[in-house]
């Protein structure tokens, strides 16, 4: 892999500083230092994960767009599922983490994985399928956002039918597949209907 961009934000200067001055000796790494720079990569830094620091993981993650390793001292279960929706892929615990594992955590990210301690994971898995039993499932939804009969719909194209053979399949009228097709395609911003075939394929629904 080519030398990996990477965008540091501290809640502290200090911190800011030692990153990176770190990083920087790092051959594999070059830090963003301007608007110019593209990074690939975020790495946030916070002694604690209050509502301001979360705020600002929010702004970046708007701003930039970035897989983000986060470092901090401070995390509790209740911000586990709002950091991951802000693009946080892996976690490291600031007072222990060496330069290795920052630098390994950074490439990672590039790459696309993820880097979890096994009870941050744990209790990310555990949040997630409450999420699912308890909000999720009573009103017809899954973690994908797909509603059951659209995915009857999406895996019947998926094999290869029209409007019409999906219709008399789900004893369904043409309008009826229409309609779901049209309003899926709305509410998660699809282009069409393969984007939506390819959308549940990767969720893993079909």
């Amino acid at each position: 892999m080519d030398t990996v961009c990477v965008a540091i934000q501290a809640t502290d200067p200090m911190t800011y500083l030692g990153l990176k001055s770190y990083l920087s000796s790092q051959r594999q790494l070059r830090v963003a230092t301007g608007r110019s720079d593209q990074p690939e990569v975020v790495l946030f830094a916070t002694d604690r994960l209050d509502s301001e620091a979360v705020n600002r993981l929010r702004k970046t993650a708007e701003d930039l767009g970035r897989p983000t390793v986060l470092v901090t001292g401070d995390l509790s279960e209740s911000t586990l599922l709002t950091i991951v929706e802000h693009h946080v892929v892996a976690i490291l615990p600031k007072h222990s983490v060496t330069g290795e594992e920052l630098v390994d955590s950074v490439m990672a990210a590039a790459r696309g994985d993820g880097i979890m301690p096994p009870d941050v994971l744990g209790q990310l898995l555990r949040q997630v399928e409450a999420l699912q039993r308890e909000v999720l499932a009573p009103n017809g939804l899954n973690a994908s956002g797909l509603q059951p009969r659209e995915v009857h719909i999406l895996r019947l194209m998926a094999d290869g039918h029209g409007t019409e053979e999906i219709a008399n399949e789900l004893r369904y009228s043409e309008r009826t597949v229409k309609n779901v097709l049209y309003n899926l395609t709305t509410r998660l911003h699809l282009r069409n209907r393969a984007h939506a075939v390819a959308y549940a394929l990767r969720a893993g629904v079909i």
